[in-house]
């Protein structure tokens, strides 16, 4: 067999697809009640030093830890690496759902993320003294490698449409409004 047929005969693997019907319910549920939302819950122990066991619903805990350098264990991902999958996690869905449909089957999607965070301020224990806006992830960079049966340019559309909608990366880009107490 020669390469030209080689090319020709080989069957080219695609992602799990989700289900597009449903996909397409969802959306009409949106534009019937675009003020409509969900809230997402967890509930989040600390296990000692800077481990901590986050529950959300009927899932393993996920456990987020600091690396040794930052007085942790080293066990888990540290919070801003958690931060960033979460990004990661819904750029992916957003990726895939507007893919579905748009009717364009992947068979590779992976996202690289790397965000610059610095904590001079300690945590507020006795560090530098900063304001919140000089806090935090200073800069985010996501690489999206993506194949599928699509050009490049109809993927690079899928991407940035993904991004334009996704609800973390939208909550990382614009201030919400945010409150903290003590538990009765």
């Amino acid at each position: 067999m020669d390469a030209a047929t080689e090319t020709q005969t080989t069957a080219k693997a695609y992602l799990r697809p989700i289900d597009r019907d449903g996909l397409m319910a969802f959306a009409e549920k949106g534009r019937a009640d675009p003020k409509r939302r969900g809230t997402n819950v967890v509930h989040t122990v600390s296990d000692g030093q800077y481990r901590t066991l986050s529950y959300v619903g009927s899932h393993q805990p996920v456990v987020v830890d600091e690396p040794l350098y930052l007085f942790g264990q080293d066990t888990a991902p540290a919070p801003g690496e958690i931060v960033l999958s979460a990004l990661g996690g819904c750029l992916a869905v957003g990726i895939t759902a507007v893919a579905t449909w748009k009717n364009v089957r992947l068979s590779r999607l992976e996202l690289f993320l790397e965000g610059d965070i610095g904590n001079p301020a300690a945590w507020g224990a006795g560090g530098a003294q900063m304001q919140p806006a000089q806090m935090g992830f200073q800069e985010i960079r996501v690489k999206v490698a993506i194949e599928g049966d699509a050009i490049r340019e109809e993927l690079d559309a899928i991407v940035k449409q993904a991004n334009m909608y996704s609800p973390v990366a939208n909550t990382m880009r614009n201030p919400i409004p945010f409150s903290i107490g003590l538990a009765d």
